[in-house]
């Protein structure tokens, strides 16, 4: 993996709570911090986490604003460009992908900036293993 990693909502998530990630996930995190190029993290997922919290879903002992705080206090965390032409081609996708507007947004972006994806959602993965987009499972 040469590319930047761009964090899915899901492995944000679980980087800010200290939760497992797979060993795989946190050598190509520490490569990137080896190497100075930092982790992304899309805008897209501060809005994730308002909806999760909003509904009573968002699993942290932090709100969704502090979360999104400490999220981006972690050294090496960069939140990345979010465009109107990502948001356009988020509505274009190639292939076969979920509905859901976060991880097509999230994809549009990672195919844009040719990063790869940590994520664990299975229609992301499915979706790299379609060859549409570069992806880590964590």
């Amino acid at each position: 993996m040469n590319s930047a990693i761009l964090l899915d909502t899901c492995a944000a998530i679980w980087l800010v709570n200290n939760e497992p990630l797979k060993q795989s996930a946190v050598d190509a995190m520490d490569r990137s911090f080896d190497l100075g190029v930092a982790l992304r993290v899309s805008p897209i997922s501060a809005w994730e986490v308002g909806n999760l919290g909003r509904v009573g879903r968002f699993k942290s002992a932090l709100s969704p604003q502090r979360w999104f705080e400490r999220l981006q206090a972690i050294p090496g965390i960069q939140l990345c460009e979010l465009t109107g032409d990502i948001l356009l081609e988020s509505s274009f996708l190639p292939g076969r992908i979920h509905k859901d507007p976060g991880d097509r947004i999230i994809a549009a972006t990672a195919r844009e900036f040719g990063y790869t994806v940590m994520t664990r959602d299975r229609a992301l993965l499915d979706y790299g293993r379609d060859g549409h987009l570069s992806v880590l499972e964590c």
